[in-house]
């Protein structure tokens, strides 16, 4: 049965144009403008639709920065470990304990050097002292750096701790003593040279044990290897001056 007109809702002109509007919308298959709105924000009573936090575009980035923050320091921390360079106590007692004795040496090479009258074949051997430790000397302070280590040992504590010994400075294996440095230094020609020689001799013998104990006990390879080399050069000045004064 036909509804009458006065069961129809009393509808305004605009009213009606909206509906047919909205009803060809939906015919044709189009989005109604709004529609996103409410798919993504909530229904049309305006209420908003909270995302987890773990969805959260913000709170994503803030994620992804702060992991490769956190990978790259442990990256960093792994590869300064790994770069940070192998040592032991013999390794630092021989950097140490050596400088002291090159330094020695140096000394005692520049003060012959300026005594009259004294050996052409000795004073070359003293020149090649003073050149060849000086350079050892420098590179041992390197080393020591790398290390973290101090570069030269406290005078208040024994030496020659990581040979199985304890003495004090002075009294080092082949370091020449106060009254030796004296007498060489009032020294001229053949006393001078003989003086001299002794005093390198024995200081080279005692260093090439000391180097030859790094060379077989230390643990970095770098010491090793200027252990080495340094047994074997202080060698071949020990036979240089035995020459030499021979002369």
């Amino acid at each position: 049965m036909a509804s009458s007109a006065s069961e129809l809702p009393d509808l305004t002109l605009d009213q009606l144009i909206e509906l047919e509007r909205r009803a060809a919308e939906r015919g044709s298959g189009d989005d109604v403008p709004g529609d996103d709105e409410r798919d993504d924000h909530g229904d049309d009573d305006g209420e908003s639709v909270v995302l987890p936090w773990w969805q959260h575009p913000t709170n994503i980035i803030t994620l992804i920065v702060a992991s490769l923050l956190i990978a790259g320091m442990v990256g960093w921390m792994i590869g300064d470990a790994r770069s940070r360079p192998s040592y032991s106590a013999v390794d630092v007692g021989f950097l140490q304990d050596m400088r002291i004795h090159h330094e020695q040496a140096v000394y005692m090479s520049f003060v012959y050097r300026e005594l009259p009258e004294t050996s052409v074949g000795l004073e070359i051997v003293a020149g090649s002292i003073i050149m060849g430790q000086n350079q050892d000397i420098g590179r041992m302070v390197q080393l020591l750096r790398g290390f973290g280590e101090p570069e030269a040992g406290s005078l208040a504590e024994p030496r020659m701790n990581w040979m199985g010994m304890s003495v004090e400075s002075d009294q080092m294996p082949g370091l020449a003593t106060e009254a030796d440095l004296e007498r060489l230094s009032d020294a001229s020609g053949a006393e001078a040279d003989s003086l001299f020689a002794g005093l390198m001799i024995a200081h080279h013998e005692a260093g090439v044990h000391m180097a030859e104990f790094a060379a077989a006990n230390a643990d970095n390879d770098e010491v090793v290897a200027m252990a080495t080399s340094m047994a074997q050069s202080q060698s071949e000045e020990i036979a240089e001056i035995r020459q030499a004064l021979g002369s």
